[in-house]
């Protein structure tokens, strides 16, 4: 399940750490080019009824890069992330980002949620941050 470039995301994790093997049989059948696609492993984490982290474990432990993030931050070609950060950013949405901020940051899920409540895609939450100068962190996956 390699891509010839050298892995190393097993090593993010405990020695000893073990893949659930129905999560590694619906990763090995979802896999394309060592990739999974980050809306891809959300929906195997529903299909299986498992939280999004152990199937960013699993991915981990069988070398498989996450891809499109759905918040635009990483693992795109050949830019690596594609959010921009946004002209304008409503107050409505800052106040959203403000409130869930821990140390200054935006968990992953907080980003989400805020999208879902406010009825807009989820790049536009981390557009708004990428013009508020906020992080996002906490990937529900585990990828950062």
């Amino acid at each position: 399940m390699t891509d010839g470039k050298e892995k190393h995301y097993a090593k993010k994790h405990q020695p000893g750490a073990e893949v659930d093997p129905k999560i590694e049989a619906a990763l090995r059948a979802a896999v394309s080019g060592g990739q999974l696609p980050c809306a891809v492993a959300f929906k195997m984490a529903s299909e299986l009824k498992v939280q999004p982290k152990e199937v960013g474990l699993a991915a981990d432990l069988l070398q498989i890069r996450i891809v499109k993030c759905q918040l635009g931050l990483f693992g795109y070609h050949p830019e690596k992330r594609i959010v921009k950060p946004a002209e304008h950013v409503p107050e409505n949405l800052e106040k959203g980002i403000q409130e869930k901020l821990e140390n200054g940051r935006l968990p992953c899920e907080g980003a989400w949620g805020i999208a879902k409540h406010l009825a807009i895609p989820k790049m536009g939450v981390s557009s708004a941050c990428e013009a508020l100068g906020i992080k996002i962190s906490s990937c529900q996956l585990g990828a950062f």
